[in-house]
């Protein structure tokens, strides 16, 4: 445990949940606070529980890209991109975030599953394979800005020059005199950014940050923004029962870069136009458990995959059968009302 880090922010008032085996803030009892901060300032948010793995070796270009849905082979450093990695059969694993490094790639996990992914990827190193994995999770920590101000916040940092940048760009800079890595994208279809630091310097990062007026936020109020956002969480939408295409990751698939691990499938979905359901937001008039039936006058169009209160409301997401998906479309989720909605990190067809 960073337990340096845990005291800053347990002075800011944080309360702690564990995730992944790693305790993080689950609320600084600000949320209205800091999803008001969204729209009018900055927030910060600690993401030490994803996972990070570092991809060196001279064949790490080549075996990303051929491991995972997007094209790595035009990358340089400095760039990246988001990418899925998948079974044989296209079946999804996990979406990860990728940061192209002069000597290596930089990847992003979902909380738990570094490890995972480091044994799935040695599955496929082969003894010619100049290919070394190495988990970083331990020595490192990720923080997310997000929000409309996080722009404004860089640039009073020094670090002007990542903004205006395509997302997943990245460059190391100081802020305060710490050493940072800091990439476009906060993980959400929101402004912000992905900042990475040395863990024994996580907690001066921190403190520099929310001196600089980013509001602290905790997991709570993540996943909600995870699901108005409609982004994809693995154990939830991503498991063996969904493929990319219809857990609305299109813009993480290359259809012309050849050959790789479920790229058959893919391939054949797209052209045959098989995506036979769609992962889509449902706005509900309270909280229902995830793997409830979605119905429509009384016939079953899908499953509610995750559900948490908003507000007045309850948001969630669900798999929804393609021929039935229609924006605001009335359904019942147990004894609950509630529509479809569309929610922008999802996309139904290629950007």
């Amino acid at each position: 445990m960073n337990q340096a880090l845990r005291d800053v922010q347990a002075t800011a008032g944080a309360t702690f949940t564990t995730v992944a085996e790693i305790e993080v803030p689950n609320s600084f009892g600000n949320d209205v606070e800091a999803l008001n901060a969204l729209q009018t300032g900055v927030v910060l948010h600690d993401r030490s529980h994803w996972g990070r793995i570092q991809v060196a070796g001279d064949d790490r270009i080549r075996f990303l890209h051929n491991q995972t849905t997007n094209n790595f082979q035009p990358l340089q450093p400095g760039q990246g991109c988001d990418t899925v990695f998948v079974t044989s059969t296209a079946r999804t694993i996990d979406l990860v975030s990728a940061y192209v490094l002069a000597d290596s790639v930089w990847l992003l996990t979902s909380p738990g599953y570094n490890q995972p992914l480091i044994q799935w990827m040695d599955r496929f190193i082969f003894f010619a394979d100049q290919v070394e994995l190495r988990d970083l999770t331990d020595t490192t920590v990720a923080f997310s800005l997000i929000g409309v101000g996080s722009d404004a916040l860089l640039q009073t940092l020094g670090a002007g020059a990542i903004v205006g940048q395509p997302s997943n760009y990245h460059l190391v800079t100081n802020l305060g005199g710490i050493e940072t890595r800091v990439a476009v994208g906060c993980g959400l279809a929101i402004s912000g950014y992905t900042l990475f630091v040395a863990a024994d310097q996580s907690a001066a990062l921190w403190q520099c940050l929310t001196e600089a007026a980013a509001v602290p936020m905790g997991e709570q109020v993540w996943q909600r923004l995870r699901l108005e956002q409609g982004r994809p969480a693995p154990g939830q939408e991503l498991t063996d029962d969904y493929n990319p295409l219809e857990a609305g990751l299109w813009y993480t698939i290359s259809l012309s870069k050849g050959c790789y691990i479920g790229q058959e499938t893919i391939a054949r979905l797209h052209t045959y136009k098989g995506v036979k359901q769609q992962l889509w937001g449902v706005k509900l008039s309270q909280p229902v458990a995830p793997e409830t039936p979605v119905l429509t006058n009384g016939e079953k169009i899908g499953i509610l995959t995750s559900c948490t209160q908003a507000n007045d409301h309850a948001i969630g997401l669900a798999y929804i059968r393609t021929k039935a998906v229609q924006p605001g479309l009335k359904v019942q989720v147990d004894e609950t009302e509630g529509e479809l909605i569309a929610v922008p990190f999802l996309s139904h067809e290629y950007p």
